[in-house]
């Protein structure tokens, strides 16, 4: 091979590897893609988009879940597993007896056993979890529904009710409304053990109205409120142990019995700590300690190599070779050091002691858990944390010291142990290591591979490294700042697809902060968003219009379309889930409005809109045969529309038109409804295009140069089959056809001059003229649609024929036809004054059979009487 040229593209080695190789070539990886979740929450279908935020819609028909069902002694066994803290890896802590608890154990037992709920009152420290954990053992078939360990720790009435219905009940993607939640929790019979209590009083009557069917079992320190005077809830007092019971536990907790000196010293921290089992606890772990550090093998003392390369050596091995040495076995590779006993103090308070003598993990472990307010990150965690690979062991290291204590499925500081650090300095840059917490939390809670359910477990840690980055003030808090908004924007869609709500919604309010604080204006938006949807879900609509509005404003002033749409969406949801629909709009009474806009109301469906129903600065006199004339006020009061359904008047006013004075012609022609005004829309765009066709065609029609098509024959006229019930009592007069400018002089003239009321007969011809035929048809003729052949008559209305050169003013337009369909009725040409001049008619005199098609009189009409309207 070259070494120039190491690729070898014969052989299908291209240079593509070493391009990818190099960054400069290759596919770019696949972008990770949204975990997008979805929940029924009551009746709601809740969609968690962490892109633009979540969806939330009625649930559509043909997607509610199944209806919950008991789950299995499996199933049960399973989340009960799921609940309770997981066993730390590296060595065991020693086994610890319950002593002097018999008594309480007893009496607990008895009162759960009478389906009575219990309280078990005591000091943090003095055992309440030990006792707890052997009173769910003794009625683990008390219940139909099992034991159910549940942690009261930052929980609210309702979050221990909705954990107690996902315990009981297998409902995967359900999280039913307040109303339904209280129907499935009173079928629920289980004993309910619900350690770290932090309230009482009617809060917690309203736990036990709740659940009519369980026995609770309460475990709360002594500044937890009592329960109401109501609550039949027993109270049982939890008391540290004697001096003989205190000794025991501690030579159980070392692993071997104690010598005068070190049973003297227990004796004193017996009567300082009162007898709280986790000092003895604690005490033990020091007195292990102390024997390793006076045991050490030679082979490995010199210089420490087996600390420093396997860490700390195994607590019991190292007990026993103490318990040999002790015994007077004499073994030449055992050598003791004189190490004294911790003093009173440190016995008391040996948090910072024991820390000092742990593996560097587990104190870098401490210091986390210090920086987060005494939350402990689970054991997976801490190697990236920490930056060791085995760095998982020292949570066993922790625990097996007392310095942990068991919080529903996760470990946190045992009580004391956070102010004892405190005192000894280990708060010195827990910003630094907060913000390191929230950076991996980051990464972590975003990554699909994580489910909903482990991030809900680990929801403590994030709302702490939450909390300590918001309030920090020092050079780097801005960016500390903007990784919390991060670790919201990415925890929060977990929460809420793991039906952990309490913290979705803490998660959220603290990321709005967070933006706030840093101006992240599209991320603030989003937070306001999420706090909408999660009123809506819980009821609380008020709050989620408030919301939701603030979340539309920021979004529509960013341009954001996605996120804008669906802040809508969810504020019609809210606008329908309180009746706060919009109703009829009222005109302000403030000042003069525009007039509303609109048509006036034509009648009947089968008639076709004419001039006579056109408004215009004039009233435009239309003939009739017999009776007044008619303006185009009176096309308003033929009767409106069909009724629809929505009878509220739609008002439509112009901002810039104040003190407007209503159109003419539109007087009480207002068509009322939202429907009613798009029909009276159409029917202006039809009238619109019938009078474009007709200018169109006078301006084509008499050009002269083809007088055949100028004429109209009987082989032309529309179908007799009905007239217009509106123009029945109108004729046409006939006449030759006159000059297309001899007809628009004739108009003009009109418009200029009011018209002459119309005479009671029809005119008569004279002179020269042709009198006009009846007409063929025996009843009126029904509308019909204007063809070619006929266009040319609508614009060519026939001049008044004269004799011997005399001329007779006749009616001011023409009468229609039987054809009163046709467009001739589209127009109303008036007679020609008579001081204007007539252009002579160069067109040939109309026959006999043009002038019966063009001006007879209907049969079907009677002189003298006037068709109805």
């Amino acid at each position: 091979m070259d070494p120039i040229n190491p690729g070898s593209e014969e052989y299908g080695h291209d240079a593509e590897g070493e391009e990818t190789r190099q960054g400069r070539g290759g596919t770019a990886p696949a972008p990770v893609r949204a975990r997008i979740v979805r929940l029924v929450a009551g009746e709601l279908l809740l969609t968690v988009n962490p892109v633009d935020g979540s969806e939330i819609e009625p649930c559509p028909p043909g997607q509610e879940p199944e209806a919950p069902r008991p789950r299995t002694a499996k199933e049960r066994a399973e989340v009960a597993r799921a609940a309770s803290p997981p066993v730390p890896p590296g060595p065991a802590a020693p086994e610890l007896p319950l002593l002097e608890r018999q008594e309480e154990r007893e009496r607990l037992t008895g009162i759960l056993t009478r389906g009575r709920s219990a309280r078990l009152t005591g000091a943090p420290g003095s055992g309440r979890t030990a006792l707890l954990d052997a009173v769910a053992a003794d009625c683990a078939d008390l219940a139909p529904d099992g034991v159910v360990r549940l942690s009261g720790h930052h929980r609210t009435p309702t979050e221990l009710l909705h954990e107690l219905f996902t315990a009981v009940r297998h409902a995967p993607g359900q999280r039913p409304d307040r109303t339904a939640l209280l129907d499935r929790i009173r079928e629920v019979g289980a004993v309910v053990v619900v350690d770290d209590l932090e309230f009482g009083g009617t809060a917690l009557d309203e736990l036990l109205t709740a659940a009519p069917e369980c026995a609770f079992l309460f475990a709360a320190g002594p500044e937890t409120p009592a329960p109401s005077a109501e609550a039949r809830v027993e109270e049982v007092l939890l008391a540290g142990l004697g001096r003989g019971a205190a000794l025991e536990l501690l030579e159980s907790a070392v692993g071997r019995s104690l010598t005068d000196e070190e049973a003297n010293w227990a004796g004193d921290l017996w009567f300082e700590s009162e007898g709280l089992p986790l000092r003895f606890v604690q005490a033990g772990a020091l007195l292990r300690q102390r024997d390793r550090l006076r045991v050490s093998p030679a082979e490995f003392d010199a210089f420490g190599a087996l600390e420093e390369a396997f860490g700390p050596t195994d607590p019991d091995a190292a007990a026993a070779v103490a318990a040999a040495a002790f015994d007077g076995v004499e073994d030449p590779d055992v050598e003791l050091r004189e190490i004294p006993l911790p003093s009173l103090g440190e016995g008391a308070a040996p948090a910072a002691l024991l820390a000092s003598r742990l593996s560097r993990s587990a104190q870098a472990a401490l210091r986390f858990a210090v920086a987060l307010g005494g939350e402990v990150p689970h054991q997976a965690h801490l190697p990236a944390l920490v930056g060791d690979t085995h760095a998982d062991a020292a949570l066993g290291e922790l625990v097996a010291c007392g310095l942990l204590s068991p919080v529903g499925p996760r470990y946190r500081l045992a009580s004391g142990v956070l102010a004892q650090l405190l005192a000894k300095g280990y708060d010195q840059e827990t910003a630094d290591r907060a913000h390191t917490v929230a950076q991996h939390y980051a990464w972590w809670a975003a990554h699909p591979s994580v489910t909903p359910q482990r991030a809900a477990v680990e929801s403590d840690a994030l709302l702490a490294a939450l909390s300590a980055l918001i309030p920090d003030t020092g050079e780097a808090a801005a960016e500390h700042r903007a990784t919390a908004v991060r670790l919201a924007r990415a925890a929060a869609p977990a929460f809420a697809a793991g039906q952990h709500w309490g913290a979705w919604e803490r998660t959220l309010r603290a990321g709005q902060e967070a933006a706030r604080l840093t101006g992240e204006v599209a991320e603030e938006a989003y937070f306001h968003h999420e706090l909408g949807v999660l009123a809506i879900c819980n009821g609380n609509l008020e709050r989620a219009r408030a919301e939701l509005e603030a979340s539309i404003g920021m979004r529509g002033a960013l341009a954001d379309k996605r996120g804008t749409v669906a802040g809508r969406r969810a504020l019609a949801l809210v606008a329908d889930l309180s009746g706060d629909h919009v109703g009829p709009v009222v005109a302000r009474s403030e000042g003069p409005v525009s007039p509303p806009r609109g048509i006036p109301a034509l009648r009947g469906p089968a008639a076709l809109p004419g001039p006579a129903a056109l408004p215009g600065p004039e009233p435009v006199t239309a003939p009739l045969s017999k009776g007044p004339a008619r303006t185009s006020a009176a096309a308003a009061s033929f009767p409106p529309f069909p009724d629809f359904a929505d009878e509220g008047p739609t008002v439509v006013t112009r901002p810039d038109a104040v003190g407007n004075v209503s159109r003419p012609g539109l007087k009480d022609g207002i068509l009322n409804g939202a429907r009613r005004n798009l029909v009276a829309v159409g029917a202006g765009a039809l009238l619109v295009a019938v009078l474009g066709t007709v200018v169109t065609l006078g301006a084509t029609s008499g050009n002269g140069e083809t007088p055949a098509t100028d004429r109209i024959t009987s082989d032309s006229t529309a179908d007799g089959s009905g007239t217009d019930d509106a123009f029945d009592d109108e004729e046409s007069t006939g006449g030759d056809g006159g000059d297309p400018a001899e007809t628009e002089g004739a108009v003009a003239t009109d418009s200029a001059s009011p018209s002459e009321p119309p005479s009671g007969t029809p005119s008569e011809p004279t002179g020269s003229s042709t009198p006009s035929a009846p007409s063929t048809s025996g009843s009126p003729s029904s509308p019909a649609t204007p063809t070619a052949t006929t266009a040319p008559a609508t614009t060519t209305p026939p001049p008044t024929s004269t004799s011997s050169g005399s001329s007779h003013p006749t009616s001011s337009t023409p009468e229609p036809s039987s054809s009163s369909s046709s467009p001739t009725t589209s127009s109303s040409p008036a007679s020609p004054d008579p001081s204007t001049p007539t252009p002579t008619d160069s067109s040939p005199p109309p026959t006999a059979e043009e002038s019966t098609t063009l001006g007879a009189p209907s049969t079907s009409e009677t002189p003298g009487t006037e068709s109805p309207a």
